[in-house]
């Protein structure tokens, strides 16, 4: 398979996964989240959080509870941690390893937060807990 094709095989695009990150701020700062409160979080209409959570109803990473309030699965729940770890590594390396300005370490992190693959992730929670810098090897 050509490299530029595994782009498209991500498990998870960037609007879901600020769809499925939205719940859980939302869900954790009020106790529930509907359509309504993902769209004014994401500053997005009420139709395309409509659609983006239909989407991830049906991979099985949210649902609805009994009053259709929004609650993610534990799919859902492990992939919102995984694209916070991730963020927080990538962070960590713009910012404070190769010196990119915090605003702007920020932005980029929340940009590939949820392209980087698990052995790359891994190896720079190894890189970055030996407490190397740029030159070192």
């Amino acid at each position: 398979m050509e490299i530029w094709k595994q782009f498209e095989e991500n498990e998870l695009t960037h609007s879901a996964a600020h769809h499925l990150m939205a719940i859980k701020e939302i869900r954790d700062a009020q106790g529930y989240a509907r359509v309504s409160d993902v769209a004014r979080h994401l500053g997005i209409t009420t139709g395309s959080a409509s659609a983006n959570i239909k989407g991830l109803k049906a991979r099985g990473l949210v649902d609805m509870d009994p009053n259709k309030f929004l609650v993610m699965t534990a799919a859902g729940e492990t992939l919102v941690a995984g694209v916070l770890d991730r963020r927080a590594v990538l962070y960590q390396l713009l910012h404070e390893v190769i010196g990119v300005g915090s605003a702007q370490a920020e932005i980029d992190a929340c940009k590939t937060e949820h392209l980087l693959s698990d052995e790359s992730l891994l190896k720079l929670k190894e890189y970055l807990s030996a407490g190397r810098t740029l030159n070192q090897k």
